[in-house]
């Protein structure tokens, strides 16, 4: 039978569900068990694609094209598998299909309600993507006590009377302040919260305390007594140098084995050997490098999750450490804030807010020749910039920012000007990309052809690459199909490629993408002593 563990949170959100929930899947994939993960986002939007990054952070794509929470990047970098639609639905997701049923009739004329109809769509979602796996691991949006994650959490509950207690595990995630005045660990946040999840009738099996310094076995006993866990069922979680620590710092305190113990599993013997030898070449590095990151959401790092992520992965592969510094391309000043990076990177974007500055560290990567590496916007504004101040055409831009320019180097396809509503309508999930020899893409991919992950309606227009190519940009990879181009290069420099697609979201720790891996080793080459000598 399938076992179900349902990870929630309390106190304050953004503790850190997705890390403890990715962490236990790894430490169970490490014992040979195969592993399915879900997250339930309580908000009413049907997915996140059209929520500013400022709110919810990054969204994050899957192969088959699902914009999704940013949580299934940390299970698949975690686990090294892919994700798809059902490994994340909303609120929003649930009452769009449950009424959807009651227009057509299949409730018969019953009075739809929250429980049992809203509910068992929920259950019906943790099971449907529970098939073929030994272990379901549920991320619970949200923190207890929020009117909107009720429904998610009376499915839990519900779940562990239908299916027994031996094959339904609760781990909540909860804080232990530190106050500073007092130099006091502070247990009473989560006895509260506990104590809130225990009136929704769940009593959970484990306790993960996240918290800025070590528990002591008092503070430890009190959180076994009042919350009602065995002692060696609170485990501490203080804070990492890195997220990919987490799941070694759980498996010292022995999380898995209690998870095994108490749903009665039988497993292999651990094999953790590849992760610790990552994370320690992530803790002891030989070189260290700056990457400056020239974005519009840089108030809010979690905007830019994947793309730090596969940073620190391509770091990891060249025994470095890579130092992100974000750049705000609104400041007036960017070529001071770019002064000793060894590279600039442009992440993706929507809205003309920062654009202009967008362009302009293109036009310093390119004319400083400094490692370039854009995503998505950031080949958008390459382009833009290399038929402004290389082909002259002064006035040259997208029509996303201005719909009237004489010279729409990027612009909506056909079927894309037709489009009217705005979620999920862009070009998403993965597309094929032929790569062209004795190139840098090529170079980086070693294949003749890739596939990655989109997330845009706007294209480089073919109408300008013929005068582009003549001047020197090289067009490296296309999507055969439409004759769309994919990437792009310059002739000459000493390392400057650009993406429509988003490589960070296929990014490992374990395996670099090969783009980032690339770019980071210029950037390194350029910060040493004989940087560019040739």
């Amino acid at each position: 039978m399938i076992k179900y563990i349902f990870v929630t949170g309390g106190v304050v959100s953004s503790l850190g569900k997705g890390i403890s929930a990715s962490s236990i899947g790894k430490l169970l994939q490490a014992r040979g068990l195969k592993v399915a993960m879900l997250k339930c986002d309580p908000y009413i939007n049907v997915d996140p694609g059209t929520m500013n990054p400022f709110q919810h952070g990054e969204v994050f794509v899957t192969e088959d094209g699902a914009e999704t929470d940013l949580d299934l990047g940390h299970y698949e970098r975690f686990l090294n598998a892919e994700m798809r639609q059902g490994n994340n639905f909303t609120a929003g997701k649930v009452y769009e299909a449950v009424i959807s049923r009651e227009r057509k009739g299949d409730f018969l004329g019953a009075t739809v309600q929250v429980i049992p109809h809203i509910t068992d769509e929920i259950k019906s979602r943790f099971r449907a993507i529970s098939k073929d796996a030994d272990v379901a691991i549920v991320e619970i949006g949200g923190t207890v006590g929020d009117i909107e994650s009720l429904p998610f959490l009376e499915a839990a509950r519900q779940m562990g009377l239908e299916g027994g207690r031996d094959n339904v595990l609760y781990v909540h995630v909860t804080l232990v302040p530190f106050i500073k005045a007092s130099e006091e660990l502070k247990t009473k946040p989560t006895q509260h919260s506990v104590g809130k999840l225990r009136e929704i009738g769940i009593n959970p099996d484990i306790i993960i305390c996240r918290s800025e310094k070590p528990l002591n076995a008092e503070i430890k006993a009190k959180l076994s007594l009042f919350c009602n866990v065995p002692k060696e069922s609170v485990i501490e979680a203080q804070d990492a140098f890195s997220i990919y620590e987490v799941p070694l710092m759980l498996h010292k305190q022995g999380l898995d084995d209690q998870i095994i113990m108490l749903l009665r599993l039988r497993t292999h013997s651990k094999d953790l050997e590849s992760w610790t030898a990552m994370v320690e070449r992530l803790r002891k590095p030989k070189r260290e490098v700056t990457i400056a990151l020239a974005g519009k959401y840089t108030d809010y790092k979690d905007a830019y999750k994947s793309v730090n992520e596969s940073l620190v992965h391509a770091g990891i592969a060249h025994s470095a450490r890579v130092h992100v510094r974000f750049v705000e391309t609104t400041d007036p000043d960017l070529e001071s804030k770019l002064a000793g990076a060894g590279g600039i990177l442009v992440p993706g974007g929507f809205g003309d807010r920062g654009v202009e500055g967008k362009i302009e560290v293109a036009r310093l990567a390119r004319e400083n020749r400094i490692p370039y590496l854009g995503l998505c916007l950031g080949m958008q504004v390459a382009v833009i910039e290399f038929a402004r101040n290389v082909l002259k055409l002064k006035d040259a831009h997208s029509t996303e920012f201005d719909p009237r320019t004489r010279h729409p180097v990027i612009d909506l396809l056909p079927e894309q000007k037709a489009v009217r509503a705005k979620g999920a309508t862009m070009r998403l999930g993965t597309y094929e990309c032929a790569v062209r020899k004795d190139t840098l893409a090529h170079q980086a991919y070693g294949c003749a052809a890739v596939k990655e992950r989109h997330r845009h309606r706007y294209e480089f227009n073919n109408k300008f690459r013929k005068p582009m190519e003549e001047a020197g940009l090289v067009v490296s990879g296309t999507y055969a199909a439409k004759s769309l181009v994919e990437i792009v290069e310059l002739k000459g420099h000493p390392w400057f490629l650009a993406v429509q697609f988003h490589p960070e979201f296929k990014s490992r720790p374990e395996a670099p993408h090969p783009l980032f891996r690339d770019f980071v080793a210029a950037a390194l080459e350029r910060t040493s002593p004989q940087a560019y000598a040739r």
